[in-house]
């Protein structure tokens, strides 16, 4: 299985399995239309409660990451063909995510800045 975790994160485990597999699609590893396994499987899997497969499988559904078909599963969601996976919206969600993740370990938006700007390609600034 793909989904790797860890007991010493931070997050929280449903967030875990979500970020997996958010990072399995944007890698290529999880294809478009890709089944996910059953939430019960993959809570065999992990050795979790299903419960909390199931809430990373609704945070994903919220996301659009995924897609719920009635009676088959979870499925990697093909990229909508409107203004969502724009360059510039893309870059505000996963600064969203980054903000969040510095605030929950003590940081401020301006350490992250600084960190960006300290590992940014210099042709990239």
């Amino acid at each position: 299985m793909f989904i790797e975790l860890k007991r010493d994160d931070p997050r929280p485990t449903y967030r875990q399995i979500a970020d997996e597999v958010t990072r399995a699609v944007a890698v290529g590893v999880l294809k478009p239309g890709e089944p996910l396994p059953a939430t019960r499987q993959l809570a065999l899997d992990l050795k979790l409660n299903p419960n909390t497969v199931q809430h990373a499988y609704r945070t994903l559904l919220q996301e659009g990451v995924i897609e719920m078909r009635r009676g088959l599963g979870a499925f990697v969601a093909h990229p909508p063909r409107d203004s969502r996976h724009k360059p510039a919206v893309i870059a505000r969600q996963i600064a969203e995510r980054a903000l969040r993740e510095a605030f929950r370990h003590g940081l401020l938006a301006s350490d992250l800045m600084q960190a960006l700007q300290e590992i940014a390609p210099k042709s990239a600034r």
